[in-house]
């Protein structure tokens, strides 16, 4: 459906019209402040988030009054658009802003696969683009090739993810849509010399095709050159896109360790979202950290970032304002601070000292209905408790045991 045309108003639409703001701590410790961050919910538009929590961050906006707790986008797109007027007051901004309303639902952005900054327009007039130069937000990916790698030559050939994209449709067209479908024990370019001898109008049977390699593409009477040189490069880029879908690589991450200024906020592209990262130098090298934005995470303070150590997430680790790691409050009051829990403490003596007053055998059922619910909310904070035990020494036990892998290696991955 046409994003134009009028749908029906849904509670989830309603709800996701406004975002919960969250007190965190940022700066240098000398000149720390405290300064409130959007979250998102129902997988909200991060795009649109990421950029207003930057400005947050940066102070180029302020959310108003203090007691502020939630924000919708008409705020907040207000605030953004007189940020952009008052930096580039002779700046044509008429692109930036036509593309403000977009955020909301993701970005369409085209990265190069070669460059941890590079970007090509994907829309017309490449508005996505001219926002994040004139609001001075430096944006960036980590979905890099490996120069090392046997991909790299075909990808200097399909260098962003649209003209590879094309490249693989072409493909499929050339061998009549049977190279999208191949699976990984078929022979592409059989399958693509079979497509096109079936096809073709000569009634002279096509020549033996060679067994295929990605150093000699096989030679065969039903395929030009250019197409076979054609399919040998779409064979690898798909390999490469199949075993890149978290849209990160070891390669990326190392070049944004390596070439981003420490204590820069800028925005990480990745799965067509944008998320807050921000580079820490520590004692044992540059690390790199991304806002923790999740709505699940409003009333936990000690949440604010996790740090990005490798493509799927596996070894994430979440952290507070001082990069030390978390600790959320978990059991019965998980997810509330220390005030929030002390109330619910507070109702459930009311609620005792109004029993008082009860027959003595609805006290003495109310009696047992209550150990029951302490009997399963310790069962579950047990639980709770021996899953994180064990989660935090399977990561012990896996930083010794596992081998630094391959830069190029990533596997799935999702949204945001």
């Amino acid at each position: 459906m046409s994003s134009t045309e009028a749908q029906a108003p849904t509670i989830q639409d309603s709800v996701a019209e406004v975002w919960y703001l969250k007190n965190v701590k940022y700066g240098l410790k000398d000149d720390r402040k405290t300064f409130k961050i959007i979250t998102q919910n129902f997988n909200g538009p991060c795009s649109f988030i990421a950029i207003c929590n930057i400005l947050i961050l940066r102070g180029d906006i302020v959310i108003e009054p203090p007691e502020r707790k939630t924000v919708s986008y008409d705020y907040l797109s207000h605030l953004v658009a007189e940020s952009l007027l008052l930096r580039s007051p002779e700046v044509d901004i008429s692109d930036a802003l036509s593309i403000m309303p977009h955020t909301q639902k993701g970005m369409d952005l085209n990265p190069v696969f070669t460059s941890p900054t590079a970007f090509r327009p994907a829309g017309a007039g490449g508005g996505e683009l001219k926002l994040f130069q004139q609001v001075g937000i430096k944006l960036v990916h980590g979905w890099l090739v490996d120069p090392d790698s046997q991909e790299s030559k075909a990808l200097e050939r399909a260098p962003d993810y649209d003209t590879a994209a094309s490249l693989i449709a072409e493909v499929d067209h050339l061998t009549n849509g049977r190279f999208v479908l191949s699976t990984a024990q078929e022979d592409p370019f059989l399958t693509a010399a079979e497509a096109a001898g079936s096809s073709s109008r000569s009634a002279e049977p096509s020549q033996p095709v060679a067994s295929s390699s990605s150093s000699s593409p096989p030679v065969s009477s039903g395929l030009s050159q250019d197409q076979q040189d054609k399919i040998a490069d779409a064979i690898a880029v798909r390999e490469f896109l199949d075993h890149t879908q978290s849209q990160l690589t070891y390669h990326g991450l190392f070049q944004l360790a390596s070439t981003l200024e420490s204590n820069d906020l800028v925005a990480l592209f990745r799965n067509s979202h944008l998320s807050v990262l921000l580079k820490v130098d520590e004692p044992e090298g540059a690390a790199l950290y991304t806002l923790v934005t999740d709505q699940v995470f409003l009333r936990e303070p000690s949440v604010v970032w996790e740090k990005l150590e490798d493509v799927d997430g596996g070894w994430s680790t979440f952290v507070d304002s001082d990069f030390l790691r978390a600790s959320p409050a978990g059991g019965d009051f998980a997810g509330q601070t220390a005030e929030d829990a002390l109330m619910a403490m507070e109702m459930v003596e009311q609620e005792n000292r109004a029993a008082a007053g009860m027959d003595p055998s609805d006290q003495a059922l109310a009696r047992q209905l209550q150990a029951e619910e302490d009997y399963l909310a310790r069962r579950e904070q047990e639980a709770y408790l021996r899953r994180q035990q064990r989660l935090q020494e399977g990561q012990s036990a896996g930083k010794h045991k596992k081998e630094k892998p391959e830069k190029k290696k990533s596997k799935d991955c999702i949204i945001m």
